[in-house]
């Protein structure tokens, strides 16, 4: 009888991590649609023209997995004729002028602070926690029907200087 107990142990202690490995999987596949998004935002999404020369930044506040694949995906690519480079941001004091600022879900908790530093900045924000688009980032990732849809602010879009595509705003679901 007392092999059994560490025998049930080791079967529970097998599924939970069987469980994770699914879930950890899973948000690098979320991560990798958001990618797809954020790098997509650079092709129909337009900055004014003061921010048109020097590299294009894609920033990333905090550790994520986004960080790396945005890296992957956006090595030797380009916006017009600026290179595009992903930094990462640890310290909200450390975060410059990028021209996309994505929030991962760890850090909202931040998105007033982040907004009042960069208030007067054509900083897309992108957020991925649901309620976030209200309270004022661009563009917040939601869950609906088992896709990962986007929301917008167009409002607070348009206050930072921002031009959105028409075709960017079709498949956006409208926040004000």
């Amino acid at each position: 009888m007392p092999q059994k107990k560490p025998m049930k142990k080791y079967i529970t202690l097998t599924l939970i991590g069987i469980l994770f490995s699914f879930v950890a999987k899973a948000q690098l596949g979320d991560y990798k649609s958001h990618t797809v998004y954020v790098y997509n935002f650079t092709k129909y999404i337009q900055w004014p023209a003061a921010y048109q020369s020097g590299d294009f930044v894609i920033a990333v506040y905090g550790t994520s997995p986004i960080t790396a694949q945005l890296k992957n995906a956006t090595a030797n690519k380009t916006v017009g004729s600026q290179k595009i480079v992903v930094k990462q941001y640890k310290a909200l004091a450390n975060i410059e002028n990028p021209h996309i600022l994505f929030i991962p879900n760890p850090q909202s908790a931040n998105l007033a602070a982040i907004k009042q530093k960069l208030q007067g900045k054509s900083t897309l924000i992108v957020t991925e926690k649901n309620g976030l688009a209200k309270q004022g980032s661009h563009i917040n990732f939601i869950l609906r029907d088992g896709k990962w849809k986007i929301e917008m602010n167009s409002p607070l879009v348009e206050a930072s200087s921002l031009k959105v595509s028409s075709q960017l705003s079709r498949i956006a679901i409208p926040v004000r």
